[in-house]
């Protein structure tokens, strides 16, 4: 009888404890995606003020994340694309168990995106696309922002 008890538990010990292992692979796109394009950027001269209260579940995230959701919901509210010269005022309580995030202001400029087309070779050779910025007199490079080195 104490030989099936213990060779039930030891049973039981070695089938309860099982570990999962998964991996995943990618494939690697051998083309190159190549596409230069350009738009407008129609920034609006009132500023935009938004108050946002995060929830607990966002507050898990971390200030970042409750600074993201804040200018999210603002750029929502107006139907905007992005929010140029942001400012942020983050509202605290501080208690026993540390700091919670009680209220966030953000504010800024609303922007759209509009007017999008193909980059010409023009506006390539311009520096338009390829994020640098010549010297007017010598033509030389003033400043590269890196962005589509490729094209160069």
């Amino acid at each position: 009888m104490k030989r099936l008890i213990i060779a039930l538990v030891a049973a039981l010990a070695f089938t309860s404890c099982s570990t999962v292992r998964q991996s995943a692979t990618q494939r690697d796109v051998k083309a190159p995606i190549v596409s230069a394009v350009i738009g407008d950027l129609d920034v609006s001269d009132q500023k935009i003020s938004y108050t946002y209260q995060p929830t607990k579940r966002v507050r898990r995230g971390g200030v970042q994340n409750c600074i993201n959701s804040a200018i999210t919901l603002a750029l929502e509210a107006g139907n905007y694309d992005v929010l140029v010269e942001t400012q942020q005022a983050i509202v605290e309580r501080k208690g026993l168990f540390g700091r919670k995030i009680t209220k966030i202001v953000v504010t800024g400029y609303p922007a759209k995106y509009k007017n999008f087309r193909s980059a010409d070779e023009k506006a390539i050779n311009a520096g338009i696309v390829t994020g640098t910025l010549l010297d007017n007199a010598e033509g030389k490079k003033a400043t590269s922002w890196g962005l589509f080195e490729f094209l160069k």
